[in-house]
């Protein structure tokens, strides 16, 4: 127990000191009036894609470690990553890098928690999840692949539980990289809408005027039923 708040004690000084820093060198280069303007977003928009016109490889290869870093070490969470991966790259080099990204990132963060949260994670979550023990053991891939895909608990936590049923790495990359495509697609074609939009117009657009974009419109009714669905899902799935 002692040797579990000493590893969320360093998880949590190590987040906030790499957090710190982040922003200390964001905004010792730029105002908070500048990130927030217009104007800064759409010349960036356009320095980007001169970058990926003159070096596509090296900007995905930095997006991808990026990506691998927002989820371990710095826990971060799926949807920004993926909105910004259809802004930057569009929606299918953006769908690829962040799928494989976030996959690599959630592996190596269910390593750690193998190695070192696992007490901490049985003491805490197993009698709530051991319900699942008997399903993953059944079929230990397919039962990854639907928990994946349903989600419903947060991304962090999503990636250390199953250490509380001792699943095979390799079955794990592949479910999480299978099961957050969908979820993922939907947001990176988002992302990959808002660049289009901002892309055409010389002044900021009204919110109707996002929302009625066929580029936006359509994928947040396709993620609204995905999110109907998901829910109904969960209910089969983590009934006892």
């Amino acid at each position: 127990m002692e040797k579990s708040k000493k590893i969320k004690l360093f998880i949590g000084l190590f987040y906030l000191i790499m957090v710190s820093i982040f922003l200390y060198y964001l905004f010792s280069k730029f105002s908070f009036q500048q990130l927030t303007s217009y104007d800064f977003i759409k010349n960036n928009i356009d320095y980007l894609s001169e970058l990926k016109k003159s070096n596509l490889f090296l900007l995905s290869l930095f997006f991808l470690l990026f990506t691998v870093l927002w989820v371990f070490p710095f826990l971060g969470f799926g949807s920004p990553v993926a909105l910004l991966g259809g802004f930057i790259l569009g929606k299918w080099l953006g769908l690829i890098l962040v799928v494989l990204g976030l996959s690599i990132g959630a592996t190596f963060l269910y390593i750690f928690g193998n190695y070192f949260l696992k007490d901490f994670v049985r003491e805490k979550f197993l009698n709530k999840f051991e319900n699942l023990e008997v399903k993953f053991k059944k079929s230990e891939f397919n039962y990854l692949l639907i928990y994946r895909f349903i989600g419903g608990i947060p991304w962090q936590l999503s990636c250390i539980l199953p250490t509380l049923f001792n699943v095979k790495v390799r079955n794990f990359f592949l479910a999480t990289m299978i099961g957050i495509i969908p979820q993922t697609f939907l947001i990176v074609y988002i992302g990959s809408g808002l660049e289009t939009i901002i892309q055409k117009n010389l002044e900021p657009p009204k919110i109707m005027d996002i929302i009625s974009s066929p580029n936006i419109y359509w994928p947040l009714i396709i993620f609204i039923f995905l999110v109907i669905i998901t829910i109904f899902l969960r209910k089969l799935f983590y009934n006892k």
